[in-house]
């Protein structure tokens, strides 16, 4: 299946880790030039570095800027020093920023601003620049990649769940509102997915145990129908499909990947 992403520009948030990079290695394959922005100049480098080893003719097709997409001046400085590089962007896919899990008696006003800086900000402050640019020029295609916390409330993620159904609800409308400009903005909801974040989480969960860390995934999924963690190459086919020509028609999706842990009709 052809998915029509060859030279496109792709520009993926929180693209030095995780999800995020998983999404560069299978755009890159796919024949795209992708532009990794995350905080960290030195996870950068090392992501760039990982993918000229791993795909196929990467030379020349990767960018990377760093910036603190809290911050909607670096955003803007991020997302023209891509277009620079590259061109206008043809695919935006947000996988930045994590909010802090708060037991809920401990919550105060600063816990449930600092979660929406961290998760919510990071994704509006560069959605809000590319789907204009996207809308002045009649094209384009939006991913969010949006922990499922959004839609099943958890009594120690409150904030950082708000923040996601905020980011819901804001990639809907938005869809709604640039669909007459020939914009698509969808959203996935992993649910937990085996990046290093998580598997260090695992191995916490193993020592304060006394049990082995393969122990500890065993638990762990056991509620989980299919029986194991989301890889987030799985996470990354999801959002290439989504972005592509082949999805032309969905906008103002927003589709779970929990692996039916949470059964629903949305």
């Amino acid at each position: 299946m052809d998915l029509e992403l060859s030279d496109k520009h792709v520009l993926i948030t929180g693209a030095s880790r995780g999800i995020g990079l998983a999404c560069a290695r299978a755009f890159l394959q796919e024949g795209a030039r992708v532009s990794l922005v995350s905080r960290s100049e030195d996870h950068l480098i090392h992501a760039t570095q990982e993918l000229m080893r791993v795909t196929p003719s990467p030379a020349g097709r990767v960018f990377h800027c760093s910036a603190d997409l809290r911050s909607s001046e670096a955003a803007l400085k991020a997302l023209d020093a891509a277009e620079s590089h590259f061109g206008a962007v043809d695919v935006l896919v947000n996988s930045a920023g994590a909010a802090q899990r708060t037991p809920h008696e401990s919550l105060t006003a600063e816990a449930w601003h600092a979660a929406m800086e961290a998760k919510f900000f990071t994704y509006i402050h560069m959605m809000d620049l590319v789907v204009k640019r996207m809308g002045s020029i009649g094209r384009g295609s939006i991913v969010n990649v949006v922990g499922v916390g959004g839609k099943v409330a958890s009594p120690v993620h409150l904030p950082g769940g708000a923040a996601n159904a905020a980011l819901m609800l804001a990639s809907a409308g938005l869809a709604a509102a640039y669909g007459p400009k020939g914009v698509r903005v969808n959203a996935v909801n992993p649910g937990p997915t085996f990046t290093d974040r998580l598997k260090g989480r695992m191995e916490a969960l193993a020592q304060s145990q006394a049990i082995t860390v393969e122990q500890a995934i065993e638990q762990a999924t056991k509620d989980i129908p299919l029986g194991r963690f989301a890889q987030p190459t799985e996470i990354a086919d999801a959002v290439l499909f989504l972005a592509s020509a082949r999805a032309s028609y969905i906008t103002g999706a927003v589709l779970s990947m929990d692996g039916a842990t949470t059964p629903m009709v949305v």
